[in-house]
């Protein structure tokens, strides 16, 4: 299961085993922070797919970087399974793209953000301002399409 939540970032089961889940996944994560051989090994007992623990140590250990823990989150679904009357549950990655509800940024990064500012904080994260990405003929292209629709 591991495997799966690492793979697809979010997964529905019950809660049972996503409160089991919970710690092994977490583990993995810090595993993965440490961007160690040592680690790779560690995490490589648990995780099945070399996709997997590639994705574990160059995505989700760059991702929580500034995180000391809770890099998961689990759900509760209003409605037990059919069958059996489970109780369900949705266990996902905290920080990721498409979230059900979004976390509270970790107090290192509001620290980041007080000293250095919201661009250099990004760029510790990885992304680049759109300044960067864009020539300053295209922005000026952009500015004039805006400012035109704006007119009328």
């Amino acid at each position: 299961m591991v495997s799966s939540l690492i793979e697809k970032e979010r997964i529905v089961t019950t809660e049972a085993k996503a409160k089991e889940l919970k710690h092994l996944a977490e583990k993995m994560v810090t595993l993965a922070k440490k961007q160690d051989l040592y680690n790779l090994r560690q995490a490589k007992k648990v995780v099945r797919g070399d996709w997997n623990l590639t994705k574990l140590f160059d995505v989700l250990g760059p991702r929580y970087k500034y995180r000391d823990g809770g890099y998961t989150r689990i759900m509760k679904l209003s409605r037990n399974r059919k069958g059996d009357n489970a109780p369900m549950a949705v266990i996902e990655y905290v920080d990721r793209p498409g979230e059900i509800r979004a976390a509270r940024p970790p107090n290192k990064l509001q620290e980041a953000i007080a000293i250095n500012g919201i661009e250099q904080a990004l760029r510790d994260l990885g992304i680049q301002p759109i300044e960067e990405l864009v020539t300053e003929e295209e922005q000026e292209q952009l500015q004039k399409e805006l400012d035109s629709t704006t007119k009328s």
